[in-house]
């Protein structure tokens, strides 16, 4: 089975290909709201994927996860570790999914980085983004 490394992209900038619709620009504002918070407190690298990484024309959320490496839970807003009522804090905040990349998925027990990588209905392998985040300005 081939092996894939996530894409690693710089911040994502205003224009992107990613938000080529209102609903999608205002999903794409949304993670970006949510990568900000996550840079804040420390977080390097967030992992991208689902449908919102694809053509489809209206994705329901995005699914992401973030890299516990380096952030300050003291900085951290509790609606990251918020999961209850199928993530819905999240989802009403960001319009999308966050979990911790190193978090076992419930029905497979892989981090979540490693379950994003596999497609759902085939069990290939697949890619996702990786979105690195400018160092926090901690004081």
């Amino acid at each position: 089975m081939a092996t894939f490394r996530p894409v690693c992209i710089s911040p994502l900038g205003r224009s992107s290909r990613l938000s080529f619709n209102p609903r999608r620009h205002r999903m794409l504002a949304g993670f970006r709201q949510a990568c900000e918070e996550l840079r804040k407190a420390g977080c390097r690298l967030v992992y991208l994927d689902g449908s919102f990484v694809t053509r489809k024309e209206h994705p329901g959320d995005f699914d992401a996860c973030w890299d516990v490496q380096n952030v300050d839970d003291a900085r951290l807003d509790a609606v990251f570790w918020d999961f209850s009522r199928g993530r819905a804090a999240q989802k009403h905040r960001f319009l999308g999914e966050l979990f911790p990349a190193q978090l076992p998925e419930g029905a497979t027990g892989r981090a979540f980085v490693d379950f994003f990588q596999v497609n759902k209905m085939s069990g290939e392998p697949k890619g996702i983004l990786a979105i690195r985040l400018g160092r926090s300005r901690r004081k």
